[in-house]
C-alpha cells in the first residue's frame, strides 16, 4: 500500500485524511486513547467522522435488554462516525478503543464536507465506502438474529477471506492474514472464546480450513 487510509472492499481504494491537505495541515491533531476509554456513545451529539490511525476502536450498541452487540471492530486505515455526513444528529451507536495507545484522526463534519466538495473522486469513494459498510452491517445483524452459532462463525470467516484473503495459486486455498485476536472474532459473532475455539476445531477437523495464530487457511472446496 503507498497511502495510509485504505479499506477493501470490491477493489481496493484510498481514503485521505486532512493531515495530507496543505489546507488543514497545521490546524489539524489526532486524538489519543487508552483501552477501553469511550470515543463516543449513543446520543452524543454527530458532528465528527474519524478514521483510526493506531490501534483498535469497537462500534456497537446497547439493546434495551442491555445486551452489548458488537458491528465492527476497526483497525488501521478504517472510517467510523460517517453517518454524521448524512445528515444525523446524534449518534445510535457507541465507539470505544480497546487497545492501549489507541491514536483517531477527527474530521468535523464540516471539514470532510470541504474534501467531498473539492474532491470527485474522493467524494464517490467515500459513498462507495458507506454504503458497502452499510451493507456488511445488515448482512451481520441478520446472521446474529437467524443463524447458529456455526453457521455465523463460517459466514464470518468467508467475509475475512474477502477482506483480507488471497489465494494460493497451487492449492487454490485461501490464504487469511487478519488483524483480528480470538477476543475479536469471538465478539463479532456474538459467543465467547472458549466456543470459537472448539468451533474452530471442529471446522479444522471437518477439512474446511486450517489455521495458525494470525493466519486462517480456508480450504477450497
Amino acid at each position: 500500500m503507498n497511502s495510509l487510509w485504505y479499506f477493501e472492499d470490491v477493489n481496493l481504494f484510498t481514503i485521505l485524511c486532512p493531515h495530507k491537505f496543505k489546507e488543514y495541515k497545521d490546524s489539524h491533531n489526532f486524538n489519543e486513547f487508552n483501552k477501553n476509554d469511550y470515543i463516543y456513545f449513543e446520543e452524543d451529539k454527530s458532528d465528527m467522522v474519524y478514521l483510526v490511525n493506531s490501534g483498535k476502536v469497537k462500534v456497537g450498541y446497547i439493546t434495551e435488554d442491555g445486551e452489548e452487540i458488537v458491528m465492527a471492530i476497526l483497525s488501521k486505515g478504517e472510517i467510523f462516525g460517517e453517518k454524521a455526513i448524512l445528515g444525523e444528529e446524534n449518534r445510535n451507536e457507541f465507539a470505544q478503543a480497546i487497545e492501549k495507545n489507541t491514536s483517531i484522526c477527527p474530521i468535523t463534519s464540516l471539514e470532510m464536507m470541504d474534501l467531498l466538495r473539492q474532491n470527485k473522486e474522493f467524494s464517490l469513494k467515500i459513498y462507495k465506502f458507506i454504503g458497502y459498510r452499510f451493507k456488511k452491517l445488515e448482512r451481520r445483524l441478520q446472521l446474529l438474529l437467524f443463524k447458529d452459532t456455526k453457521t455465523r462463525l463460517k459466514e464470518f470467516l468467508k467475509e475475512l477471506g474477502e477482506d483480507f484473503g488471497y489465494q494460493n495459486k497451487v492449492s487454490g486455498d485461501t490464504v487469511v492474514k487478519h488483524p483480528y485476536t480470538q477476543k475479536d472474532m469471538a465478539t463479532l459473532i456474538g459467543t465467547s472464546r472458549p466456543t470459537l475455539n472448539i468451533l474452530m476445531n471442529e471446522l479444522k477437523d471437518e477439512g474446511f480450513l486450517d489455521f495458525t495464530r494470525g493466519e486462517i487457511l480456508i480450504k477450497s472446496q
